[in-house]
């Protein structure tokens, strides 16, 4: 059970995974609460033009630079767009992730041939970390829980009464770019362990699993943290047992991933009887006329 996390590849993985819970774990509640799982699945796919540009650019050392602008311009774009053009979220996030999807589509074909290097942020190499990605994703983490810590309050504000937050002086345009941006920041820091393909797991399924087994805020943060690192224990395992004694080869991050959809599904029942336990009053929009007038 530990034997395999002395070998230097699979710490490094393992350790990367713990950082990365400790900053998906808390953000993943924010995306739940706001419903904001498309714009983290945008994010994950406007990094792209960056990437491919600070490939071009600067090579690999190049790869966090680029996906680090990309992912705040597009926390800003989107800001702006839902804000000034008072266009939908839904609609701002398509229009964004149409236009740099596209761009960096572009960039990608006008390339001789697909580098390992850059289709590896598409879906991953999680046991390939250097300990040079392990510092680099230190710091972005420490910066994002150090806004996370600054703002927690008048985000939660933001999130369960925008009027309220509106009435008490809160500008909700500035505290939805700092989440945009958290976000972004977010998906810089685990695109290069997970791939795009599947960092939006890791920001929409912790949140998700630990509300079946609790209502308060900031318990699903710290239960959603230690789902991730969890699974990333338990994926690790499962692939390197897979890969060794069996001859199945299991691609690390997507054994990650499964083993966090698996703990939410686990946590189902445990919803269903809570449910049971503690019926939940009907919302008067959902009554009958019967139920209204009687």
């Amino acid at each position: 059970m530990i034997e395999p996390f002395a070998v230097p590849f699979m710490g490094r993985a393992l350790t990367e995974i713990a950082l990365l819970a400790l900053i998906c774990g808390p953000v993943s509640v924010f995306v739940f609460v706001r419903g904001l799982s498309f714009v983290s699945d945008a994010l994950t796919h406007t990094v792209l033009p960056g990437v491919v540009i600070g490939f071009l650019a600067g090579g690999l050392d190049g790869l966090l630079v680029g996906a680090l602008v990309a992912g705040v311009l597009t926390a800003v774009v989107l800001t702006v767009l839902t804000h000034s053009a008072r266009l939908s979220d839904d609609a701002a996030t398509a229009v964004v992730l149409t236009a740099m999807f596209s761009i960096g589509v572009i960039l990608v074909s006008r390339r001789s041939s697909y580098t390992s290097d850059l289709t590896a942020f598409l879906f991953g190499r999680l046991l390939t970390v250097t300990p040079r990605q392990i510092a680099e994703t230190a710091v972005l983490a420490a910066v994002i829980l150090v806004l996370l810590v600054a703002g927690w309050r008048a985000l939660l504000f933001r999130a369960f009464d925008p009027a309220g937050a509106a009435a008490a002086g809160l500008r909700i345009g500035l505290l939805d770019l700092w989440l945009n941006v958290l976000l972004a920041l977010v998906v810089v820091a685990a695109v290069r362990a997970v791939g795009t393909i599947l960092v939006v797991a890791l920001l929409i399924v912790p949140a998700a699993a630990a509300r079946m087994v609790t209502d308060r805020v900031a318990v699903m943060a710290v239960l959603g943290a230690g789902l991730v690192v969890t699974a990333g224990y338990t994926g690790l395992l499962v692939s390197w047992t897979a890969s060794l004694r069996y001859g199945v080869a299991l691609t690390s991050a997507s054994s990650v991933v499964l083993a966090l959809v698996l703990a939410y599904l686990l946590f189902l029942p445990v919803r269903r009887w809570r449910d049971r336990r503690h019926p939940r009053p009907v919302p008067a929009n959902r009554r009958s006329p019967h139920e209204l007038v009687g």
